[in-house]
């Protein structure tokens, strides 16, 4: 995916044309990774639904007008897994802080073992001599792109036949995809390695990748390792206890304001923009954020472009900048005149902690840090509190209150 097609006319562009293929073809061959290219029957909005430059909103909307609510219940059901994680790691914040926290042990503990960094290596050039997982990483790391299913057999593959620490594959998916995010990056790791669901965890086998790769990919049983338990007695017995969904903070209307764009949401002109009182508008480059190692070029150039195309569309005089030192955001905002920064809510994973450690130095200057949260995250989020099960259930109602049914 090209730089240029980072903006929200590329992804409603791409919107329209897979439109038509939401209901049976997608039903029939959403688990089929045919390979680069060749990805006809899933949709590749991920990367614009990550960034919001296309909204999950509007691609429900889209199915449902085109199949119905029973023809596009698949493609439906996959939309709002985005969310379904996203709600989930709100409620337990906790395992977000463990994945990173236990990153930074796991590259400690990789600089002293050079056997590890050798294995690591061929991993992640696709020098294992197990076909289909080294063609797995090459596209990953070659394009930003992995097809659902071979994540999933990929994440597996690491974890259980190579033997290789769970949050290090984590981090090379999240350095390296265009719709890396850290709610669904994460848990997906967690749910193949059986720490999501206890007892329950991701086996890749033979025969699975062969018919679903369309026989391109014909592993022997005895290349991949059997699993008979995850990796559950790793961490303490049972997950944490839910937190309260966190409550942001509402801006003040006519408050001098500093407007801030994310990733996160690059589709500002949904908001109140016009009430704010603004002093100046702030595009943050973040996705440097989600490693302590080298994030993919490809990843950086798709977040700058977005953001440039986000602030254009708002129509606004806009300089881009990095997030690098803390309390710098305080002292852009002072500098502008501004009482108050402005910008679509921040979810549980790297942007956040940035944003939570840049706060004591907003508070000493008396500027406030608000957030407008979409009414399609606090549509789901209340019903992700365990298995997706209640979100599935749930879906109809959802889709009510939303009114696209």
């Amino acid at each position: 995916m090209k730089t240029t097609d980072a903006t929200r006319a590329a992804g409603l562009e791409r919107l329209a044309a897979f439109t038509p293929r939401m209901g049976r073809h997608y039903t029939a061959g959403r688990n089929f990774d045919l390979g680069p290219d060749r990805h006809k029957d899933v949709s590749g909005l991920s990367p614009y639904l990550r960034r919001r430059l296309v909204l999950e909103e509007e691609a429900a909307e889209a199915a449902l007008a085109a199949h119905g609510a029973d023809g596009a219940e698949k493609f439906l059901q996959e939309v709002l897994w985005r969310g379904y994680f996203k709600g989930w790691l709100e409620h337990r914040p906790s395992v977000w802080t463990s994945y990173r926290d236990g990153l930074w042990r796991d590259l400690q503990a990789l600089e002293r073992d050079r056997g590890q960094r050798r294995e690591i290596a061929a991993a992640e050039a696709g020098q294992t001599g197990i076909d289909c997982f080294d063609a797995w990483a090459q596209e990953l790391v070659q394009t930003g792109y992995l097809h659902n299913h071979a994540r999933m057999w990929f994440a597996s593959i690491w974890i259980f036949t190579l033997g290789l620490p769970w949050r290090l594959g984590a981090d090379f998916f999240y350095r390296h995809l265009l719709d890396g995010d850290p709610a669904s990056n994460t848990l997906s790791w967690r749910w193949v390695a059986g720490l999501h669901t206890r007892g329950k965890f991701y086996e890749a086998k033979a025969w699975n990748i062969a018919k679903f790769t369309g026989q391109r990919f014909a592993p022997r049983e005895q290349d991949l390792a059997v699993v008979t338990e995850g990796l559950e007695g790793q961490e303490p017995k049972g997950l944490p206890s839910r937190s309260p969904l966190r409550q942001p903070r509402v801006p003040k209307p006519d408050a001098p304001s500093l407007l801030l764009i994310t990733e996160e949401d690059c589709c500002l002109e949904d908001f109140q923009i016009e009430q704010l009182d603004l002093r100046g508008v702030i595009a943050l480059r973040s996705a440097h954020l989600r490693s302590p190692g080298s994030v993919a070029e490809h990843v950086l150039a798709f977040e700058h472009a977005a953001l440039k195309d986000a602030a254009a569309r708002i129509g606004v005089s806009c300089e881009i900048r990095q997030a690098g030192v803390e309390r710098d955001l305080a002292k852009w905002a002072v500098d502008l005149g501004a009482e108050q920064i402005v910008t679509a809510f921040v979810p549980t994973g790297p942007l956040r902690d940035w944003l939570d450690t840049a706060e004591p130095s907003l508070q000493a200057q008396g500027v406030d840090l608000c957030e407008w949260q979409r009414a399609w995250d606090q549509a789901i989020w209340p019903h992700a509190t365990a298995g997706f099960f209640k979100v599935k259930k749930a879906m109809p109602r959802i889709l009510g209150q939303r009114q696209l049914v």
